[in-house]
């Protein structure tokens, strides 16, 4: 899920505010930029698009 890390690096977020924002842990964050979580819940994927201001399939848009 690099599109996240590149649209928050976009944003000038570093990953605390994003992880903050979103109500999500900052490894857990990490995890997803690295690919290391595969399958975020849509909760999750709802939570970072509206912490980036973006929708839900431009954040999975490759």
């Amino acid at each position: 899920m690099n599109k996240i890390k590149t649209l928050r690096k976009a944003k000038g977020l570093n990953q605390g505010e994003l992880a903050k924002s979103a109500g999500i842990s900052q490894t857990y964050l990490c995890e997803l930029e690295k690919s290391r979580k595969t399958n975020p819940s849509r909760d999750v994927l709802v939570r970072i698009a509206k912490a980036l201001s973006v929708s839900v399939s431009e954040l999975l848009d490759d």
